[in-house]
């Protein structure tokens, strides 16, 4: 996809700014929501912790506030899942990345994984969006394809590639995969090694519609000063 054919605020609307690195202090959570106001991006995605933080840092914007459930392996219980998406949405979230159950999902257990995934479908009840991060790096071709089907079954607004925190993150196949197998509505998440905008453009050629990422600034500067010329 060309630069010339996508408007920076459009692209900065595709964008969950990432804020979940364990080691981020309260002062660097609050940094990165003011660069996310900034440069008004979709979301932040924060870790569960800091999600009272960021609302209250983000109060009077347009940029939501996520975070994330099950995070980042997925093996927590479902009643642990439901009562982080429940805490989450009291503190202000309004969109919910949750990671599957890896394990099951690799076990051929589609039913657990698909009742896993509804049960927190069904505790945001239309407060916010559900995004079902598969972990791709784990899974082959037919597990994603089991993922999306799902996923779908289960009724969340989004499928999303990766964590970051897994030995590889999107790839531009599992995005096109994704894509083709989840309905129109739903809509794809890729995350983890998205940082240049050539990149991300290809990502949004291949179907991404959202993208967590880091690399925010350096992504919408370089769209911004290409442009400009």
């Amino acid at each position: 996809m060309d630069s010339t054919g996508i408007e920076v605020r459009q692209l900065a609307k595709m964008i969950d700014h990432s804020l979940l690195r364990p080691e981020l202090t309260t002062a660097e959570v609050l940094r990165g929501c003011e660069l996310a106001a900034t440069y008004d991006v979709a979301s932040v995605c924060v870790r569960p912790a800091d999600v009272t933080l960021a609302v209250k840092a983000l109060a009077g914007t347009a940029v939501a506030v996520g975070t994330v459930i099950g995070f980042p392996h997925g093996g927590t219980t479902t009643a642990t899942k439901t009562g982080e998406a429940a805490d989450a949405l009291a503190a202000g979230a309004a969109e919910l990345d949750m990671v599957l159950n890896i394990g099951l999902l690799l076990g051929g257990e589609d039913d657990a994984v698909r009742q896993d995934i509804a049960a927190v479908v069904d505790a945001v009840a239309g407060a916010g969006l559900t995004k079902v991060i598969f972990e791709n790096a784990y899974l082959d071709d037919e597990a994603k394809l089991r993922a999306c089907r799902l996923s779908t079954l289960a009724g969340a607004d989004y499928v999303k590639t990766s964590t970051g925190f897994a030995p590889g993150g999107a790839t531009l196949e599992d995005v096109r995969l994704m894509r083709a197998n989840v309905p129109a509505h739903m809509k794809v998440k890729a995350a983890g090694g998205v940082r240049t905008l050539d990149r991300m453009l290809e990502f949004v050629a291949a179907g991404a519609e959202r993208f967590g990422a880091t690399a925010t600034a350096t992504i919408l500067d370089d769209l911004a000063a290409r442009q400009s010329v």
